[in-house]
């Protein structure tokens, strides 16, 4: 049943590679978008700017939240990740 299926689906072939595709470049987009280490190197620098006296403590505090935040969202979505097959 295969192979009949295969041959009677072939003129579809260039959509399913179209899929394909296009579900890998989704795939590559969330990783760069739920990567945390893009975060975590804003948070350093955003200790680093307050260190230096660059912003002030209410900016950073802002600021801070606002990347603590992402981190939880990014780990939620990690974890959704790994529950779903």
């Amino acid at each position: 049943m295969g192979l009949i299926s295969n041959l009677l689906t072939l003129p579809l072939a260039p959509v399913r590679g179209t899929v394909w595709v296009l579900e890998q470049v989704v795939h590559a987009a969330e990783e760069e978008y739920y990567d945390p280490e893009p975060v975590r190197a804003r948070l350093a620098q955003l200790e680093q700017d307050l260190n230096n006296g660059l912003i002030d403590a209410e900016e950073f505090d802002r600021r801070e939240d606002e990347l603590l935040d992402r981190l939880d969202e990014i780990e939620e979505y990690r974890q959704n990740a790994r529950q779903t097959p």
